[in-house]
């Protein structure tokens, strides 16, 4: 039975979101939660809950759970799944939308790629700057917090779509917002780290 429109648009960007945090937890949870009969996935998601991709999501989804708690190595890994993260968000976005018409597919795809890559980008240049603090606790609770953030968003985009539609559109304009102010944050501390800050005027 095909899913009602808004619930269908929630479930597309929802996954391509948890996509930009956590890929893999995002593909075994709709996996597995089709293979227990909790949910109905559209057709062209129906192989996440293959024996295969289970196991193979289940696996990757502890490798990063590991890896995302290690200081400096989550950095990066994070650089690493850029390019499984992106690609893999729009894809979930892209079949997740398979009951609707080619356009809307495509369209959807297209918006459900720019969320996952702004949501990426966001986690993995905030991730560098926590590393920069010498202590590992407060990468522990980003990452911890993250975990929470991701199951949390997949539940409510089942259980209250227009909910998590209205909250993921706030997300998105703080997005727009801190973004910019990140990178300058990145820019600056890479400089520092490596010999480059600027020199006050007036200095020889």
């Amino acid at each position: 039975m095909p899913m009602d429109p808004l619930s269908n648009l929630a479930l597309s960007l929802g996954l391509a979101w948890a996509s930009g945090i956590r890929f893999y937890a995002a593909v075994f949870i709709a996996g597995a939660l089709q293979r227990l009969g909790y949910v109905q996935l559209p057709a062209d998601l129906a192989l996440l809950s293959h024996d295969w991709v289970l196991v193979a999501s289940g696996v990757m989804l502890l490798g990063e759970f590991v890896a995302d708690k290690v200081p400096a190595f989550d950095s990066l890994w994070d650089g690493v799944q850029t390019f499984v993260r992106i690609p893999g968000g729009m894809l979930l976005a892209w079949g997740a939308f398979g009951d609707q018409s080619p356009a809307a597919q495509l369209a959807v795809a297209i918006a459900g790629g720019a969320i996952t890559a702004g949501t990426h980008l966001g986690k993995a240049g905030t991730r560098v700057l926590i590393n920069h603090s010498p202590e590992p606790f407060s990468n522990w609770f980003a990452s911890f917090g993250e975990d929470l953030l991701v199951l949390g968003g997949l539940w409510l985009l089942h259980a209250h779509p227009l909910v998590f539609l209205t909250l993921l559109a706030l997300f998105v304009l703080v997005l727009v917002v801190v973004l910019p102010k990140l990178w300058r944050a990145l820019a600056w501390l890479f400089r520092r780290l490596f010999g480059r800050t600027t020199a006050p005027r007036g200095a020889a």
